[in-house]
């Protein structure tokens, strides 16, 4: 963090010395008078190697502009909505992915009414918007793409300069390819593209899925969400960004540039609450009449592994499972294949939660095992007690040579919860990070009701049902085991039920589930096990 506060002073006091009242109005930090049209003025990049060859010179046709209008684009995926004057999105619909567990709900739309006046995937040259400071042309139709690909161009003029934006959108996948042509008849000398980004608050309504500016840099994926300084300040990273964008836990707006150039992310969140960024490419030159492309990536859609995985620039590490991943992602492959054969998410975790009971009962056994030796010790540890009672130091030097004595592990009973930290860690960030349990339901409506209960597993539960019996399950373990000999070590683990309730309250029900059936099956053990010590 410390690292990432000193790159952004660094950038900012840049900026001041080269005129901070010009930055500021072209970030949109100071209001404009055209409300829709947001500028950004874009700090230098780093010089890097040519964008592309200059293609040989051409004539320059006359440029004439045709009247605006939406343009349609429907794919198995999603129904987006462009506006041919500069090719800005004006809506982006998720076709598998309804906005609420509500029947009947909307679709997920990546581009809200108030995202839409950023204008995402907008072109911005010399930091200036070309969607309003330009001519556009558009000549084509809607696309009904079915499989394959499908292709709108979009061109246009500004100041002069001709830009023409060819979008490549693909039946099965959410990645669209643009290649942005510029021609200079007057010969300016260089050109500065960014693309813009847009959307409102991506999040879901769980208190761990926050909304945050993403980017990759070299490999390495980073991210702020504090939503304080973002809209006090704002965000700066540069480098060689493999992608950059605006990102929840279960969608992705982002710009994947070429690899192995250098570009800026700049970032903010608006008065208005639209979470707004824009990825700047690096000065591309310009010869007369000359044609120059530039080559860049869109993702827009869900954080789905499976079509991640087959996008450029190591865009499914946006994906992150965290340090346990290489436990998350086997054990979240077996819950799909469970849900597959049963069809219900909840079951899936409570046939997954026995299956991990079953792996770890020999060290269950063990640590019951431990236990009861422990309660076989009780009496002797009252004489010790009784003993030491004025002399603490002597009473714990006396009570561990009586486990060393009996070969008694104090803490064996806490071993099988420290052992499945790791399961519970990876099912954590599972629930939290993989669409595929976006909406996951197991019960839906609380019996006898119309009141939705458990029926999004990655949320907290509504009514707090199941961290209270969760913590009500924790207390009859408590019961059933033996009492510690030491005082101090019974009031901890007392306590223990309560903390883990209070800490459950807002974790997704799913992991509450999860560990309620794991207590739940801890209790049986604990009871088999006492039947035929």
């Amino acid at each position: 963090m410390d690292n990432r506060r000193l790159i952004l002073s660094i950038v900012l006091a840049i900026a001041i010395m080269f005129g901070w009242q010009m930055f500021a109005e072209h970030m949109g930090w100071i209001e404009q008078p055209q409300p829709a049209a947001v500028t950004e003025q874009a700090a230098p990049a780093e010089a890097a190697k040519p964008v592309e060859a200059v293609q040989p010179a051409a004539p320059v046709a006359k440029f004439v502009p045709s009247e605006g209008r939406e343009v349609r684009v429907d794919t198995p995926l999603y129904e987006a909505v462009f506006h041919s004057g500069g090719g800005v999105l004006q809506s982006f619909k998720l076709k598998k992915y309804d906005a609420t567990i509500i029947p009947g709900s909307e679709l997920y739309n990546m581009v809200s009414p108030a995202a839409a006046t950023v204008a995402p995937m907008g072109l911005l040259v010399n930091g200036q918007p070309s969607w309003n400071m330009g001519q556009w042309s558009f000549d084509g139709s809607d696309v009904k793409l079915e499989n394959g690909t499908a292709t709108l161009t979009f061109v246009g003029e500004m100041n002069g300069t001709r830009i023409q934006r060819t979008i490549t959108f693909h039946a099965d996948t959410y990645l669209m390819d643009e290649k942005v042509t510029i021609v200079d008849p007057q010969g300016n000398p260089s050109a500065r593209v960014s693309y813009s980004l847009g959307a409102t608050d991506l999040s879901s309504e769980s208190t761990y899925d926050m909304m945050s500016m993403a980017w990759d840099l070299k490999g390495s994926l980073d991210y702020e969400n504090d939503a304080e300084e973002l809209t006090k300040k704002g965000m700066v990273q540069s480098g060689e960004l493999y992608w950059a964008g605006l990102m929840s836990n279960y969608f992705l707006s982002a710009v994947l540039p070429e690899m192995g150039t250098s570009t800026v992310f700049k970032g903010r969140i608006t008065e208005g609450g639209v979470w707004r960024g824009a990825v700047e490419m690096q000065d591309i030159n310009l010869e007369a009449g000359k044609a120059v492309d530039l080559n860049t990536s869109w993702w827009i859609g869900p954080k789905s592994r499976d079509l991640l995985a087959s996008a450029p620039n190591e865009l499914s590490d946006s994906v992150d499972l965290g340090i346990f991943s290489f436990i998350a992602i086997p054990m979240l492959k077996l819950l799909e294949w469970m849900q597959a054969y049963m069809g219900n998410w909840g079951f899936a975790i409570i046939a997954l939660t026995i299956l991990i009971k079953v792996v770890f009962w020999p060290l269950s056994r063990k640590s019951f095992k431990s236990m009861e030796k422990m309660k076989q010790l009780q009496p002797m540890m009252k004489q010790i007690q009784e003993k030491y009672k004025d002399d603490k130091q002597a009473m714990q030097r006396e009570v561990m040579q009586l486990y060393k004595t009996y070969g008694v592990n104090p803490m064996g009973g806490c071993l099988p919860i420290l052992v499945q930290l790791p399961v519970f860690v990876a099912l954590y960030q599972a629930l939290l990070n993989c669409i595929e349990l976006r909406h996951a339901s197991f019960i839906t409506y609380l019996p006898g009701t119309d009141l939705l209960w458990l029926a999004d597993l990655s949320v907290k539960d509504p009514f707090y049902i199941t961290p209270l019996v969760m913590g009500a399950t924790m207390f009859l373990q408590q019961w059933l085991s033996p009492a510690m000999g030491d005082p101090q070590q019974r009031k901890i683990m007392m306590i223990m039920p309560v903390v883990f309730t209070v800490m459950f309250i807002n974790f997704p029900s799913g992991l509450v589930l999860y560990w309620l059936c794991n207590n739940v099956l801890s209790i049986a053990q604990q009871a088999w096990t006492l039947r035929n010590k």
